[in-house]
């Protein structure tokens, strides 16, 4: 077994940058518990002198990434670029193909590619890790494929995007609206600062989503079109609303088996004030796992951030070190079946729906003719007038409602001519 190891670097953005500086200062450390010495021998970046966090090394700096693929003294690399496609994975692919350990906190690139870059780890006996790939610091993965191994899990939810997260969170306390509050994420570094919105439309916790189900479930990726909504349409007044009713809204991802089936989806959902997932507010992150024999287990942590996503960088690396040549996603490739899928259509979940409507008379009868038509039954119903614009606020909170027929009620509202905007529909979870 080797005690000195050579590690490459590729993408010195703010996460790059300061794993560098970890690997940097705290070789001593990792000697220490690890046994073995290591050294960052090649980095690669965009830009060799943009100006940054931390002083990198430029007699080390490499213009073009994938000539570090081919240096035979590298050992281990880690690719922070952040690309579903493109160098990212070729940078990954190439590594893995020359039989370098490949560390990455890409969930874009794991979600769309990792069953065929698993399959050239395994192939080629070196490491695949992405530990940071889904809660930043929360060593959610880790935990499933080690410490949960033996459980048969069920489900897996929870707050899986500290951006939507903190906004949201904003918005209750501050009564601000969506676009100010979101403009004081970027300010603050919790958002993208020019484009935001793979983090907003749920996308960035769906690819989450996709991961945390292929490890729980040892199935492969599933590639089929999934519910993806955001929070992009919620206003301060739904928040007002659902807090008299003793409720928060949360973005949640959501995968679950359904008579073997699997359901994958990422949505807004009205939770209850006093539930766990409820209270965990602001950059923070939490999963909830239900297993058996385990029960439930709960991980909390902050999802996102240099400081985070380096941690779990360092623990991918530290147990490559130690000689854990595993399977990426837990299991042999050939013992992860294909994934059947769910239909969403049949499901069902109560529902929160807010109209905007012309105050006028017979505008709530013909809604609930609609209601009636596509068995939606009303377990509770609000109007809030607007005698000055002579406007109204309906809000209904529905009992169970099958999703086909949610769909087909929201669709029938389009026509009516009394409804302003469209209708807002969030879920109950």
């Amino acid at each position: 077994m080797k005690n000195s190891f050579n590690i490459a670097l590729i993408g010195l953005g703010q996460i790059g940058n300061y794993l560098y500086n970890e690997l940097k200062t705290k070789s001593n450390d990792i000697y220490i518990k690890t046994g073995k010495k290591i050294k960052v021998v090649a980095i690669s970046a965009k830009n060799k002198n943009k100006k940054r966090q931390f002083k990198i090394d430029k007699k080390i700096f490499y213009k073009n990434p994938l000539e570090i693929t081919k240096n035979k003294n590298i050992d281990i690399l880690i690719e922070s670029v952040g690309l579903s496609d493109g160098i990212s994975k070729k940078i990954v692919e190439t590594a893995l193909k020359n039989k370098i350990h490949v560390i990455t906190p890409n969930k874009a690139l794991i979600s769309k590619h990792g069953d065929y870059l698993s399959e050239l780890a395994e192939k080629n006996k070196v490491n695949l890790e992405f530990e940071a790939a889904v809660g930043g610091g929360i060593p959610i993965l880790r935990t499933i494929k080690e410490s949960l191994a033996t459980n048969k899990i069920t489900k897996v939810y929870g707050i899986l995007n500290g951006t939507c997260n903190y906004i949201l969170s904003q918005m209750e306390d501050t009564k601000d609206s969506f676009s100010n509050v979101l403009k004081k994420a970027q300010q603050l570094g919790y958002a993208e600062p020019v484009n935001p919105k793979l983090d907003l439309n749920g996308y960035d916790a769906l690819a989450k989503v996709k991961i945390l189900s292929a490890l729980s479930f040892n199935k492969k990726i599933s590639n089929t079109k999934n519910l993806m909504e955001g929070i992009e349409n919620i206003e301060t007044k739904d928040l007002e609303i659902v807090d008299q009713l003793n409720y928060r809204i949360k973005l949640l991802g959501i995968t679950e088996l359904i008579n073997d089936c699997l359901y994958e989806r990422v949505h807004p959902c009205l939770v209850k004030k006093n539930t766990y997932i409820g209270n965990v507010n602001g950059v923070m992150n939490a999963v909830i796992i239900e297993g058996s024999p385990v029960g439930q287990s709960v991980l909390q942590g902050e999802g996102a951030g240099p400081g985070a996503t380096s941690s779990a960088l360092m623990s991918d690396l530290l147990s490559i070190l130690r000689g854990n040549i595993k399977y990426p996603f837990g299991i042999s490739k050939n013992k992860r079946k294909k994934v059947k899928i769910y239909d969403s259509n049949k499901f069902s979940n109560a529902l929160y729906i807010r109209m905007e409507v012309k105050d006028r008379p017979g505008v709530l009868s013909t809604i609930t003719k609609q209601l009636s038509k596509y068995k939606i039954s009303v377990q509770r119903l609000i109007q809030i007038p607007d005698h000055k614009k002579k406007t109204a606020s309906i809000v209904i909170i529905t009992h169970n409602a099958n999703e086909l027929n949610s769909k087909k009620f929201l669709k029938s509202l389009i026509l009516n001519k009394n409804i302003l905007k469209t209708p807002i529909l969030i879920r109950l979870f």
